[in-house]
């Protein structure tokens, strides 16, 4: 199986020294193992080369068949937004904290990654979200998430009304802070801070969950991932869209954000035996003990 793998990006958390030694450590293994190594640029630059070659995100999306990130799911999120529609597998080493998405523990890196090019691993599709922003009925914006889409208030110190609409048939209008619109990998994100539910993977759904909304009435929901989401922001307030938590814009009253399923997909590779319920256990300390 480990032909199937014969080059293999390796993408990492920018300006950390130890994740710098586990990086180069991992290229030099798998050259040793007669893989083709490239790393992504700006991972280069901050942990330099050692004589591996340096390509973009683009690069890597023609020439490899898998990627290795290195680092938390910020790493992982930002990875995934650009190689989304190229369809190389992600595999992540945690060098962060909670590593929800990034599966393989860093002191057990080699071992892990040795399984996943013998070919003991599972594949899982993750779907994206496509957002743009609509103002007077021109497109100004454009992207794509993984986790999620948050309209807020931005920077100010009240709420703001928004008119949301699924399909084009009105559903509320929502005096908030915001409203979070989380794919089911998003639903253990912020959504779930914000007393969102927490969605399985092979539910086919979007959570909607509003931000210290004003009328206790207003309830989180899930809807189909078919569905069509229009967020209004009404007058005279503007606000802020949040994507992924990692890049945002600037939005005016009157402006629409206008979000549905994208049609790119992110596979990622789980080392054998894992299990989500599991990695909810660990990370959410479901079964901890209670403390007296």
């Amino acid at each position: 199986m480990t032909a199937a793998f014969n080059t293999i990006a390796l993408i990492g958390k920018y300006q950390s020294p130890e994740i710098a030694e586990a990086l180069l450590q991992l290229a030099a293994f798998l050259r040793g193992r007669g893989i083709e190594v490239l790393l992504e640029e700006g991972t280069a630059a901050a942990v330099g080369s050692e004589g591996f070659p340096v390509v973009s995100y683009e690069a890597i999306g023609a020439r490899a068949n898998l990627a290795i990130i290195l680092g938390g799911d910020g790493t992982m999120l930002a990875a995934a937004r650009r190689l989304a529609e190229f369809d190389v597998p992600l595999v992540g080493v945690n060098q962060g904290r909670l590593g929800f998405m990034t599966d393989i523990a860093r002191e057990a890196m080699i071992a892990g990654v040795t399984s996943l090019l013998d070919g003991q691993s599972s594949r899982e599709q993750r779907f994206l979200l496509n957002a743009e922003v609509l103002r007077g009925g021109e497109r100004v914006m454009q992207t794509l998430a993984l986790n999620d889409v948050v309209v807020s208030k931005g920077d100010a110190g009240r709420m703001i009304e928004l008119e949301v609409k699924l399909d084009g048939e009105l559903m509320h209008v929502l005096r908030a802070d915001g409203l979070i619109v989380a794919t089911p990998t998003g639903s253990t994100a912020y959504a779930l801070s914000a007393n969102g539910p927490i969605l399985h993977p092979a539910v086919a759904g979007i959570a909607m969950v509003p931000l210290s909304p004003h009328a206790l009435s207003n309830r989180p929901i899930t809807v189909s991932d078919r569905s069509s989401i229009d967020v209004t922001l009404l007058p005279p307030h503007d606000g802020r869209i949040h994507f992924d938590g990692q890049t945002r814009f600037d939005v005016r009253a009157g402006d629409i954000v206008r979000i549905a399923r994208s049609r790119h997909a992110l596979t990622l590779l789980h080392p054998a035996g894992y299990s989500y319920f599991a990695m909810l256990r660990e990370k959410l300390q479901w079964s901890s003990t209670p403390r007296h």
